[in-house]
C-alpha cells in the first residue's frame, strides 16, 4: 500500500487552475490587498471551493508564486531561438515578465512571513534553470564571459523595478539585453 494521496479529480484540478488564474489576474489588477472574496468572485467558484483548495490567503499566495517559478524554470528548457544568445535573451524576457508581475504576490506574502520562508528560496532554482542557457551562449562566444547569471538576473530585476509603464521599461530592457552580446570578432 502506498502513502500517496489520491489523484485530483479532473473538475477539482480545473477549479484549482481557475482559482490560480483568477487570483493572478486579481493581484495584478488590485495589488497585494486583493481579498479571497474577490478571487472567488473572479474565478466563478464558491468560497467553500476556494477554501477547500487554499485554506488561507497565504497558501494561495504561495501557490501563485511557486506556480510562476515553475513556469519560468520550465521555460529555460523549452525556449526557442536561432542562436544560444537568442535563447538566453528570450528566457530573460520571460524572467522579466515574472519579476514585473510577481510584486503584488510577494508583498502579500511578506505580510505573514519573512524572507527565510522556503518560498523565497526560488532564486536558486531560477539560476540553476538558466545557467545552461548562459553557458551555451558564452561557449558560442555570443555573450560576454565576465558575467554570471546572478549579475544578469540582478540587472533584469533592477530594470523591472524602474517606475513607469511597461512601454517605458521595454526599451531599457532591450538595450540592456543587447549590451550582453559580445561583438563578433
Amino acid at each position: 500500500m502506498t502513502d500517496q494521496p489520491p489523484a485530483r479529480r479532473a473538475d477539482a484540478a480545473r477549479n484549482r487552475q481557475r482559482i490560480l488564474d483568477a487570483a493572478r489576474a486579481a493581484f495584478a489588477d488590485l495589488g497585494p490587498e486583493t481579498s479571497m472574496a474577490e478571487v472567488a468572485r473572479r474565478s466563478g467558484v464558491g468560497s467553500a471551493t476556494l477554501y477547500r483548495n487554499f485554506a488561507t490567503r497565504h497558501e494561495l499566495l504561495e501557490a501563485l508564486l511557486v506556480d510562476e517559478v515553475d513556469e519560468v524554470c520550465a521555460a529555460a528548457s523549452t525556449v526557442e531561438g536561432d542562436t544560444p544568445a537568442d535563447r538566453l535573451t528570450t528566457w530573460l524576457r520571460r524572467f522579466f515578465r515574472y519579476v514585473t508581475t510577481k510584486r503584488p504576490v510577494v508583498l502579500g506574502l511578506l505580510e505573514h512571513t519573512d524572507r527565510t520562508d522556503p518560498v523565497f528560496q526560488s532564486r536558486g532554482r531560477m539560476v540553476a534553470a538558466g545557467r545552461p542557457l548562459l553557458a551555451a551562449a558564452q561557449d558560442a562566444h555570443q555573450i560576454a564571459d565576465d558575467l554570471d547569471l546572478d549579475q544578469i538576473l540582478d540587472l533584469v530585476m533592477a530594470i523591472a523595478k524602474i517606475t513607469g509603464t511597461p512601454q517605458y521599461r521595454q526599451p531599457i530592457l532591450d538595450a540592456a539585453l543587447a549590451g550582453l552580446r559580445r561583438e563578433p570578432c
